[in-house]
């Protein structure tokens, strides 16, 4: 997923009629002129159509705090735009993701969706589905996002899409339900497995997941290979077939995620629950990790437990790699349909949420991760020592990785996907998951 960063995140129109009253003819009328055919002044402005503009996103929680940020934005461009009315389409990360191929198939792609950085987006680029932004990056808005974010998002130089965020993947952590089953802070992963299995034998769920949103799985495993490949660019080899996945690193890596299966490192029904359900198993206190993007830090500020929640890096795995690397996570971004009925007004709405988009993220304690400068003092503003110490893993970040699905192709990811989400359910040889995965390397690839 990218390097790392820091952020930034109206019109009422009057219309009036004079009227003057003559007397007996001997004064002139000072009414406007009226155009007899219509009866109205000639000089009155015709009224402004009315739109409604489909800006489709992946914010379906009502209590967090992207969908309140996502609503301020919107509430207050509808208080001052009468005509446009904008209609949300709030799905979790995966439903979106499905949907929006549906759409791109059938020419339905709302005015506003969601598309994801580098090989995810560039399928609908090249299909002609998303429309080039550059015409709106003027004003300062370009240089309102962190350096080389845009990057992520552009082909050809053209930029397709505004991201939202810009994050690494972290181990948040219940303080609370370590110290109730006696255990520290990992440093290894094997340490991590060794917690695990004393958090479960305390009936404590050690780890939750949303694996029924494939995508949680392969981060966390991606940055298990991320430690066994001893630093970043194992996919990278592969593409430039340097490597094959039938390598030492990628095996192991598979082993290692397996070892944390086997002792229950997960909660029951892991493939069955989705992204959202799983945060909120941690923040509700009833897990006591959760490995996730920094986005979640503003969510995490906002729950039940928020005063217990600490935040630590991955750990080295096997004596290999450096915590200071990290899964990067240049986020999901804002993206235009080419076929929108009404691509100047959603061109200037999405102008308008992306220059407020920082402002409002800082005064809604909500800015640790996204992907425009923020000015601001978070200290002074109120933030919390979580927020405080996720600032701080950033200022430390010596690079790192792109998620798997932002790498490789997507019918080579969804093997990756469908292959990680079994190592969930059941014990598989690591050398079969290479080599399925090499299969598909090989197949999408001639």
């Amino acid at each position: 997923m990218k390097k790392v960063l820091t952020i930034l995140l109206a019109s009422s129109l009057t219309l009036g009629l004079a009227a003057c009253g003559s007397s007996n003819g001997a004064k002139e009328s000072t009414a406007p002129s009226v155009n007899p055919a219509t009866e109205k002044p000639a000089t009155e402005k015709p009224a402004e159509k009315n739109v409604t503009l489909t800006f489709q996103n992946i914010y379906p929680d009502a209590t967090a705090p992207n969908h309140k940020i996502m609503k301020k934005i919107v509430g207050d461009y509808e208080a001052s735009h009468k005509n446009i009315k904008i209609e949300l389409d709030s799905l979790n990360t995966d439903q979106q993701k499905i949907k929006l191929k549906t759409q791109a198939a059938s020419d339905g792609v709302p005015d506003i969706t969601i598309v994801n950085p580098a090989a995810q987006m560039k399928p609908f680029v090249d299909g002609g589905v998303l429309a080039p932004l550059n015409d709106m990056l003027g004003d300062g808005l370009k240089e309102s996002f962190q350096t080389g974010i845009l990057d992520y998002y552009s082909f050809n130089n053209n930029v397709y899409a505004l991201p939202d965020g810009n994050n690494i993947a972290v181990v948040y952590y219940n303080k609370e339900l370590f110290s109730q089953a006696g255990v520290e802070v990992p440093k290894t992963y094997e340490e991590l497995v060794e917690v695990s299995k004393k958090l479960k034998a305390k009936g404590i769920t050690p780890i939750s997941v949303g694996e029924k949103d494939t995508w949680t799985g392969s981060f966390l495993f991606m940055n298990i290979v991320l430690r066994t490949n001893n630093g970043p660019n194992f996919l990278k080899d592969i593409l430039e077939k340097k490597k094959t996945f039938n390598d030492p690193a990628f095996v192991e890596a598979v082993q290692k995620l397996e070892d944390l299966v086997q002792v229950k490192g997960f909660q029951d029904g892991a493939t069955s629950v989705d992204q959202n359900a799983a945060a909120n198993l941690f923040k509700s206190g009833k897990a006591a990790m959760h490995f996730i993007g920094t986005w979640e830090t503003g969510a995490m500020d906002a729950s039940p437990i928020k005063d217990k929640i600490g935040v630590f890096k991955f750990p080295t795995v096997g004596g290999k790699g450096d915590p200071d690397q990290f899964m990067l996570a240049p986020g999901s971004a804002f993206a235009i349909s080419a076929k929108s009925k009404h691509l100047k007004e959603t061109k200037e709405f999405l102008t308008y949420f992306m220059k407020n988009y920082p402002k409002v993220s800082f005064d809604m304690k909500n800015a640790v991760g996204i992907a425009q400068k923020v000015d601001g003092d978070f200290k002074a503003a109120g933030y919390s020592p979580l927020a405080m110490e996720v600032l701080g893993l950033f200022k430390g970040v010596k690079g790192g990785d792109l998620a798997f699905d932002n790498t490789m192709n997507p019918a080579i990811a969804q093997t990756h996907l469908t292959s990680i989400q079994r190592v969930f359910v059941e014990q598989i040889k690591p050398e079969n998951v290479a080599k399925e995965h090499q299969a598909s390397f090989d197949a999408n690839n001639k």
